[in-house]
């Protein structure tokens, strides 16, 4: 038995006419960076998101950091963040000179808590990093009541959430914020609810393209025309330029392919929620894991469960030796890093969920076969440990 965490071929060959196609045509017009494709995928997923603006760039940490830009953060500010998440988070707003500032997050949504962000606001405070980790939506409703509050901008970490929607349910949170801002936000793409949206179309996202690429959204035109400029060197046209900028052009092959799966990333979240929803009937009722929580906006770019008991590791092992791949994201929380050694004191609760987490195989075309036999691995080990 052999089941790979993703298997990117099975995508690939239900589309290559599709896509050798849309390739084939680039190929012809030999307009290879940014162009009509890029600017075609711009629109495309501006309406798709119903934003007013989405700006193509070189990847999903480009669009962290120009959008940080273009909301103008830098030296002696503080952006309030998670400690749970990919390094690009935090590095992007030390590279821009500013300093992340980790709030603490939710023990079930791996999220950020927006009981803590409150408590580390501080006059130099200028912005919040919300992370939709794993394809689940953070708690945008009562996040941006908080930064209503204190005058803040709202950058989303959109890099695993491309279709996820946020429904104000609160899932239990303590803080209570007005039906009127969970009401106006009911059922929005994530990227379209805070100041800007920030996406990464890494081949492994639920929208990948065939290399690296990002995305920023925002409603704001004055954002949207930094944003443009920055990617280009800070020029509005060429050899005219008005700022420090950046060399962050989406190339327009990745652009094609990314229009062409854009038709489908509806149906394959769909699918990712149809097998999360199956691992969760299958493992539900085991006293070593605990299944995610699951939520209608929740797009499961990762599925992933909790393993109790300090035993994460040897589960991993165990489906390694039966075939069945699985990764940790994240075994380090982001404060944790070297680059950032002696600078916070962890939190203990992330320091926890760093310890259980594992994320199973999941991918739209996994088979039903596959799922089960996860499942089953699971179980037996479960069974082992217990005997």
């Amino acid at each position: 038995m052999k089941i790979p965490i993703l298997d990117l071929k099975l995508q690939y060959q239900q589309l290559k006419s599709e896509i050798d196609g849309a390739i084939a045509l680039v190929l012809e017009s030999t307009q290879f960076v940014l162009g009509p494709e890029v600017q075609k995928l711009e629109q495309e997923i501006a309406s798709f998101l119903g934003v007013s603006h989405a700006i193509g760039v070189n990847s999903g940490t480009d669009a962290l950091i120009i959008a940080l830009k273009a909301l103008n953060i830098g030296d002696g500010d503080e952006v309030i963040t998670t400690p749970f998440s990919f390094y690009a988070t935090a590095e992007s707003i030390s590279l821009v000179g500013a300093k992340p500032i980790f709030a603490q997050i939710e023990e079930d949504s791996f999220n950020i808590n927006p009981l803590s962000i409150k408590e580390k606001i501080t006059p130099k405070t200028k912005a919040i990093m919300p992370v939709h980790l794993y394809g689940q939506p953070a708690k945008m409703a009562q996040i941006k009541e908080i930064a209503q509050e204190y005058g803040l901008k709202i950058i989303e970490d959109c890099a695993q959430a491309f279709g996820a929607k946020y429904y104000g349910d609160c899932l239990g949170c303590e803080q209570k914020c007005s039906d009127n801002q969970r009401n106006s936000m009911d059922g929005k793409y994530v990227g379209g609810i805070g100041d800007v949206g920030a996406f990464s179309f890494y081949p492994t996202k639920n929208l990948g393209a065939y290399g690296d690429g990002g995305m920023i959204t925002t409603n704001d035109d004055k954002v949207a025309e930094l944003a443009r400029m920055l990617r280009v060197h800070g020029a509005k046209k060429n050899y005219h330029n008005e700022m420090l900028g950046y060399n962050s052009r989406l190339d327009s092959i990745q652009a094609t392919i990314l229009r062409v799966k854009l038709r489908y990333i509806e149906k394959w979240n769909q699918a990712r929620q149809n097998i999360a929803r199956q691992y969760n009937q299958l493992l539900g009722n085991n006293d070593f894991i605990i299944v995610p929580q699951f939520s209608d906006g929740h797009v499961f770019h990762q599925y992933t469960i909790r393993v109790k008991n300090g035993k994460r590791d040897e589960l991993k092992d165990y489906l390694a030796d039966k075939g069945i791949g699985s990764m940790i994201y994240y075994p380090i929380p982001q404060d944790q890093l070297p680059v950032y050694e002696g600078q916070y004191i962890p939190h203990p609760l992330t320091t926890q969920l760093a310890s259980e987490v594992l994320s199973l195989p999941i991918y739209p075309e996994l088979p039903q076969g596959d799922i089960e036999a996860v499942a089953d691995a699971i179980i037996q080990w479960t069974k082992n440990i217990s005997d």
